[in-house]
Order: structure tokens, then C-alpha cells, then sequence
């Protein structure tokens, strides 16, 4: 059974002195968003959001500018107090926790990664690094040594004695995400930490950092507002449109079956090859077979999870239709017409 790390429940966040009473309007009279903000002065920062991260599972949060993304992420270690649901982070309630518990929890189980890191500009990468360590009282020698760890996890060894200034936009984002692993914590915060940099440079760090997350097994929520960002390292994609989680799935469930014409607007444009599998589009292997007369020990066999763009590879060397096999054992069938639905994203 899957273990969840993170759980969100009936999350709510109203900006404003009567943020209180805004709340028990909205649970006595269903109030809308403008209509809080009318007759309460109030913003609705995210509403009745719920879901839950399990470990070492990548949760992308997306959505435009305002949607409430980087509002929802800050609750998780709570630098925003919800005005009212619960929140768990490693079976831990999070708003139960006193002060002194809860910069704990901060310090030794939790990692958050900005968009601008905030670097100390008088302090070495070294000591930058180390500095959440400094904080915990841990001793030099061991701060040098868990820092140096970090920063070759990061390719940044042979940098620790420059200052951020001799740094490129790309090593000081590695910086900070080297003190957000510092303290080795069970769980990643990164707030759109990718957004500024220039797209080779973002590649190479969404390679890195997928990377790194599967070999420490760490579990992120990764907030971004680019589609194609949060397809590429995300398990699971969570679309958010003012304060609402609209969609929650995999980046295939997100692409092929969008719940609305807001989701849609998202992923129109995508690129579906590398997105839809086999076991998606296939025909159940003994329902072809009960009504073809094709000899399919002459088919190609390739495993369920093969792509749309492996599959069309293999399509171009053969005449026979395809056999999707899972532990070996042949489950369906894949033909030139199937495939030519799943590239067109027609119903199969």
C-alpha cells in the first residue's frame, strides 16, 4: 500500500480582517469568490483544496499567475495559516504543531526551493549550503562535510569558496537546491524554481533534479506554471484555476482526458508521443485474436508502457500488428489503425 507523505483536506485561505465571518458565509450561502470579495472586502486565496502526495511521488501544482499555487504550497510547512481544513505532512498535524515544533519540522524534515533563492551575498556557496545546518548547532566539521556532499550532488564541487555574484543564474539555483538537501529532508517545497532560467539551462536542471529526487527518494510538490515543465517530471499534475484544484491526474489522464474547456485551453497544442502508452489504446489481446485471422506469432512484442513514439519506431520495420506484453505475457494488441487513433487522439 502506498504511503502518504502529504494530505490536504478542505483547505481554505480568505485574505482580510473579516476573513472569519467570510468563511461561514461561504458555508451558510455557497458565496462565490467575487461575491466574498463584495460584500467582505476578502480574497479568496485557495478553496476547499484537497489532495494527497505519496512518497517519492513528483506532485506538480499548475496554473496561471493568481490561480493559488504558490499560496497552497506555502501552507504545507505552514508560512500561511489556512483559515480553515487540516493538513498532514508526514503524519504529523501540521497546524496542531506549537512553534518550537514546528520550526523542527521546518528545519529537519522539510526543503523548500524559491524562484529567487536569496542567497547570502557575503557568505561562500560552502556557507551558504551549510547554513541550515549552522542553524540546527550542528559543529563545523560536519556542516563542511554534509555541505560538500550537497554540492556534488549538484555538480558544483571545485565552487564552494566563490561567492554567489561569480555564479550563473543556473549554479545559484543548484546552490539552493544543494541547502534544501542539506538538512537531508524527507520532503521538497519548489516554488517555480526553474521559471527564470534559460530553457537549455532549465532542461538540464529538470534532468538533474528528477534525477536526484528518484536516487534520495525525496517527495516534492512542485509548483509551475508551464505545462510542458510539469508534464515532463511530474507523476501527478494538479491544475489550479482561481483558488480551485480543477484537475488532479497523471500527465496522460491531464492530456487525453481534460474535465473541462479550461484544462483543455492547457494542454491544446501537446505533444501526445511521449505521453500516451500502449496498455492505453491497445484491444485486449484474445478479442483480436477471436476475430482476426492474423498470425500473431509473427508480431513484434513490446512491453505495455512502450509510447506512442516507440510505437510508431516499430510500426515503420513491420507489416504484422504489434503484441503489448506485460510480464511476458501478451495482453493486446496494437495495428496500424489503433495506432493512427492514438497519434489523432480520436476514442479507441
Amino acid at each position: 500500500m502506498s504511503e502518504s507523505v502529504i494530505k490536504l483536506d478542505s483547505v481554505w485561505k480568505i485574505f482580510g480582517d473579516d476573513a472569519n465571518d467570510a468563511m461561514q458565509a461561504i458555508i451558510d450561502k455557497g458565496l462565490t469568490k467575487p461575491q466574498v470579495l463584495e460584500q467582505f472586502g476578502c480574497v479568496v486565496g485557495i478553496a476547499d483544496c484537497s489532495f494527497e502526495v505519496e512518497r517519492g511521488e513528483i506532485f506538480c501544482v499548475m496554473g496561471l499567475s493568481g490561480s493559488g499555487k504558490s499560496t497552497m504550497v506555502r501552507h504545507l510547512n505552514r508560512l500561511i495559516e489556512p483559515t480553515s481544513g487540516t493538513i498532514h505532512v508526514l503524519g504529523r498535524d501540521v497546524l496542531g504543531l506549537n512553534e518550537s515544533d514546528l520550526r523542527k519540522l521546518r528545519a529537519a524534515h522539510i526543503g523548500m526551493v524559491f524562484q529567487h533563492m536569496a542567497l547570502f551575498p557575503h557568505r561562500t556557496v560552502r556557507d551558504n549550503v551549510a547554513f541550515p545546518l549552522q542553524i540546527q548547532g550542528e559543529p563545523k566539521a560536519k556542516r563542511w562535510e554534509l555541505s560538500q556532499h550537497c554540492l556534488n550532488l549538484v555538480n558544483l564541487d571545485g565552487y564552494e569558496d566563490r561567492f554567489p555574484s561569480e555564479l550563473s543564474g543556473g549554479m545559484q539555483q543548484r546552490v539552493g537546491l544543494a541547502r534544501a538537501l542539506a538538512s537531508d529532508p524527507e520532503v521538497l517545497l519548489m516554488d517555480e524554481p526553474f521559471s527564470a532560467l534559460d530553457p537549455l539551462i532549465r532542461r538540464q536542471l529538470q534532468e538533474q533534479f528528477m534525477a536526484l529526487s528518484a536516487d534520495l527518494d525525496k517527495t516534492t510538490v512542485f509548483i509551475t506554471h508551464d505545462l510542458d515543465e510539469a508534464i515532463r517530471i511530474g507523476n501527478r499534475i494538479a491544475i489550479m484555476k482561481d483558488g480551485v484544484i480543477v484537475q488532479i491526474g497523471s500527465p496522460e489522464e491531464i492530456v487525453t482526458n481534460p474535465i473541462d474547456d479550461y484544462v483543455k485551453d492547457f494542454v491544446e497544442g501537446i505533444s501526445t508521443l511521449k505521453l500516451i502508452f500502449a496498455h492505453t489504446i491497445m484491444e485486449k489481446f484474445d478479442d483480436y485474436a477471436a476475430s482476426s485471422s492474423e498470425d500473431l506469432a509473427q508480431s513484434p512484442r513490446v512491453p505495455h508502457d512502450t509510447d506512442l513514439s516507440g510505437l510508431i519506431d516499430i510500426s515503420t520495420t513491420t507489416e504484422y500488428p504489434i503484441v503489448i506484453t506485460d510480464d511476458g505475457k501478451d495482453v493486446g494488441v496494437v495495428n496500424k489503425s489503433t495506432l493512427l487513433k492514438g497519434i489523432k487522439g480520436g476514442d479507441n
